[in-house]
């Protein structure tokens, strides 16, 4: 792509220039090339986004639930008849693998698919004679106008929490994709035209704070969906709230993985290294701290090291490539910062990433897996969301010593256990308090059909993304009383 090509918004079934005055370089994590520049929409290109989805909302509404979801199914068939194209466009702009774009893509159809259930997902309830001669329901009504704010990380995924839930329940939707990675969204878009959705049900508007102050305080969106930091998600689920808006806001995480000495040792080296060092750490499921319990200590330390010391680091279109790079040379200076913080407050640096040169691609920000050893319970890198392949490793001499450390922490997205035991499984999955439990798996992502249940610090809201959890946010419920006495009946 030339460098001076320009993103445009998609505006009330068509792609307009917007009126920004500022635009930002859209580069290639792994080359440095700059691909295309990201308009900083203003506040009036969200109000024409808003206006377009205002005017769209009543025959949209109005369009049978089932006719609704036959876009859905449209959708579905061209994301998989151009899923190469997408995955490519997805690895050059956020640094994956293409085995990770296609993996994310595929988990971003699956709720398309979820959503097409929307018929009876969103069907009320209902009591015949609830009182004498009284009949009562409850019906599923669309909230109107909802946006989301969506992260770099998963740009192909996140969206796709929201957007077919929000458009099959009868609301209309607007995107506002992260700065950093806005192609995908972009070229998301372009597909979802060729399903020939009526102009204004779908919106994307670019840009980066001021865009999202001006969704945020405008009167006519109902709902916001956010996914990315904590201190962010805190920020929107605040300025939501305040101006009166229902708001769904994932937020960051510190993912801990509990080793007990009886778990197998081939596949949690395999699973834990994925997990860590996949999508290079850059995502809210990532593991990030490891406890081995007892006699695990030795083994597995020296498993994680083997694993972290031989993963293949590079350009995620190239043969081979487990891990690509980070987001920007800002995010390798943050997160080799981390490292050296984390060897400054004690901890053994086992495997050193930092400094990575790529053959062939040196203006690349990568850093190759990391990991720390004996790091102090109390230190920075155990607090802190590190967002990057590095892995730290705690000892301690009993399960219950673990799960009092991942209570403890300010996060509750995910806690991981591998163990063969039962009964182990069973204390862990009942007494950690994080929303997301994995037993022996790494990346414990709930499907679809369920939702993604962050707690404490990891999310700030009632109702998560994905399954009826999507339903419930994204409609209002209505009760209606009725009465119809019989005397009336005989006028007819």
């Amino acid at each position: 792509m030339s460098t001076t090509a320009q993103l445009e918004n998609y505006i009330g079934g068509g792609w307009s220039a917007t009126s920004a005055t500022e635009h930002l370089p859209v580069t290639n994590p792994a080359t440095g090339e700059v691909m295309m520049r990201v308009p900083l929409s203003s506040a009036g290109d969200v109000e024409r986004a808003v206006e377009a989805a205002t005017k769209a909302f009543p025959e949209w509404r109005r369009t049978p639930a089932g006719d609704r979801i036959q876009y859905l199914f449209k959708l579905k068939n061209i994301l998989e008849e151009n899923l190469n194209s997408l995955a490519r466009t997805l690895t050059n702009e956020a640094g994956k693998t293409y085995i990770e774009s296609v993996g994310e893509l595929r988990r971003g159809i699956e709720n398309i698919e979820t959503a097409c259930g929307i018929p009876l997902m969103m069907q009320g309830i209902n009591n015949e004679d609830i009182a004498s001669g009284i009949d009562e329901m409850m019906i599923r009504q669309p909230l109107g106008v909802v946006a989301a704010i969506t992260p770099f990380n998963f740009p192909g995924m996140i969206p796709l929490w929201f957007l077919p839930y929000a458009i099959a329940c009868g609301n209309t939707f607007i995107l506002k994709p992260s700065e950093k990675v806005p192609m995908t969204a972009a070229k998301l878009f372009e597909l979802i035209e060729k399903t020939g959705l009526p102009p204004g049900v779908v919106n994307l508007v670019h840009g980066s704070k001021a865009a999202v102050d001006a969704l945020l305080d405008h009167p006519a969106i109902r709902a916001f969906s956010f996914v990315g930091s904590s201190p962010v998600a805190k920020y929107i689920y605040s300025r939501a709230a305040a101006n009166g808006k229902r708001a769904q806001c994932q937020g960051g995480a510190k993912n801990p993985i509990v080793i007990l000495p009886d778990a197998d040792v081939e596949m949690t080296k395999q699973v834990l290294s994925d997990s860590a060092f996949g999508c290079a750490g850059q995502r809210c499921l990532a593991a990030s701290l490891v406890f081995t319990v007892g006699s695990a200590r030795k083994p597995f330390t020296e498993a994680l090291a083997d694993a972290a010391s031989s993963r293949v680091v590079g350009y995620g279109l190239d043969e081979g490539v487990q891990t690509g790079p980070v987001i920007s040379a800002e995010s390798k200076a943050r997160i080799e910062g981390l490292i050296d913080a984390g060897v400054k407050e004690g901890a053994k640096l086992l495997v050193d990433g930092r400094n990575a040169r790529i053959k062939n691609y040196e203006k690349g920000h990568f850093i190759r897996p990391t990991i720390l050893e004996d790091v102090p319970a109390a230190g920075m890198t155990v607090k802190t969301e590190i967002f990057g392949p590095v892995l730290s490793l705690i000892h301690v001499e009993t399960i219950d010593e673990a799960i009092q450390v991942v209570n403890s922490q300010s996060y509750g997205n995910m806690a991981c256990l591998f163990t063969q035991s039962g009964a182990a499984a069973r204390k862990f999955r009942y007494e950690a308090q994080v929303g997301n439990i994995g037993i022996n798996l790494g990346v414990a992502a709930p499907m679809a059909y369920f939702p993604f249940t962050g707690w404490k610090g990891s999310f700030f809201g009632d109702l998560h993304a994905q399954g009826r959890d999507a339903i419930e946010f994204y409609t209002d419920k209505k009760v209606v009383i009725e009465r119809w006495p019989k005397e009336w009946s005989r006028k007819f």
